[in-house]
């Protein structure tokens, strides 16, 4: 499998409280995007994905959704989180998704080797040792991808503030292979 050379250098952290001459990985995104911003053109595109589809998907650096999917600028909505989990917030973005920019499809993607597959609630109790405050939040961790899609799936489909629940997928995609599995949700 052929190997892409990084298009940045690992950064070098800045201390606090030092000067220039120490570039941090910020100021390196802040040039890549004066390079991009030269050669942009609009699209003429608004916020409404022209496949009105809306895919949400862990935020894992490893899944490059718009190449792994064919996509182009627009033609989406991305929600992105740990594990891809449909959480309240996504439902709320979901909902806004449809609801205002017209979207009818929901498309789930979690993948092999996530992250909360090695956590557990246990971890909002350490946090809460560590900073004096539990998070309001769960951790939504999960041993069995193919289930937690299932879940997902389940959550937006049974969410009434969704009109549009009928073409609701859900799929694994695997970071050795960059294909998706598709999850039969009632399994």
């Amino acid at each position: 499998m052929p190997t892409r050379a990084p298009r940045f250098a690992r950064p070098t952290r800045r201390a606090p409280g030092t000067g220039a001459g120490t570039e941090t990985v910020t100021d390196r995104l802040v040039e890549s995007n004066r390079a991009y911003a030269a050669g942009f053109a609009d699209p003429g595109t608004d916020a409404r994905p022209v496949l009105q589809v809306a895919v949400v998907a862990c935020m894992d650096a490893r899944l490059d959704l718009h190449a792994a999917l064919g996509l182009e600028l627009g033609d989406c909505h991305t929600v992105r989180n740990a594990g891809g989990v449909v959480t309240d917030d996504t439902i709320r973005s979901l909902t806004i998704s449809q609801r205002v920019l017209g979207t009818r499809s929901v498309v789930l993607i979690h993948h092999t080797g996530c992250g909360l597959q090695i956590l557990t609630e246990d971890f909002r109790h350490e946090l809460e040792l560590e900073v004096g405050q539990r998070p309001a939040w769960a951790v939504e961790a999960f041993r069995d991808v193919d289930q937690d899609v299932r879940q997902s799936m389940q959550r937006v489909r049974t969410s009434p503030f969704l009109p549009h629940t009928d073409d609701v997928r859900g799929f694994v995609f695997d970071v050795t292979t960059g294909l998706l599995r598709e999850i039969d949700p009632r399994t």
